[in-house]
């Protein structure tokens, strides 16, 4: 499963906060049942343009990765859940959206189920999308 989320948030304090979303990323597989097998990796980006600059945070877990980007001028995060492992998903939008105070949301959700017995022309991926 991959969970895939765009969103607005009415908090930039968040959204440029290094420990907030290295605590966050410490904390949130375990919540959902996945395993980390890293350290949450967090950097601060600044790019060529004033108002393109955020933070990206990482952290590998058995199960697969999450992965938050944010654009804190815009407002703006996406986070990628991607797990080999079933999870709640409506669980895990509504954690992301409290937790980085979303007002405004789009979700992807992709069923990567393969079980490999099947010729890969005949395997099609489920999306689902929605907007909140």
């Amino acid at each position: 499963m991959h969970l895939i989320i765009d969103g607005y948030s009415n908090s930039k304090e968040i959204l440029q906060d290094e420990q907030f979303l290295t605590n966050w990323l410490e904390n949130y597989p375990s919540k959902i049942g996945m395993t980390k097998i890293s350290p949450p990796y967090v950097v601060t980006y600044a790019g060529p343009n004033s108002e393109d600059w955020g933070i990206s945070g990482f952290i590998f877990i058995a199960e697969s990765h999450i992965s938050v980007h944010t654009f804190v001028e815009q407002s703006y995060v996406n986070i990628d859940l991607f797990s080999c492992k079933d999870f709640d998903v409506e669980k895990a939008i509504r954690d992301f959206q409290d937790e980085f105070q979303l007002v405004k949301s789009r979700t992807c959700l992709i069923d990567r189920e393969w079980s490999g017995m099947e010729p890969t022309a005949a395997v099609t991926s489920g999306f689902t999308y929605h907007e909140r």
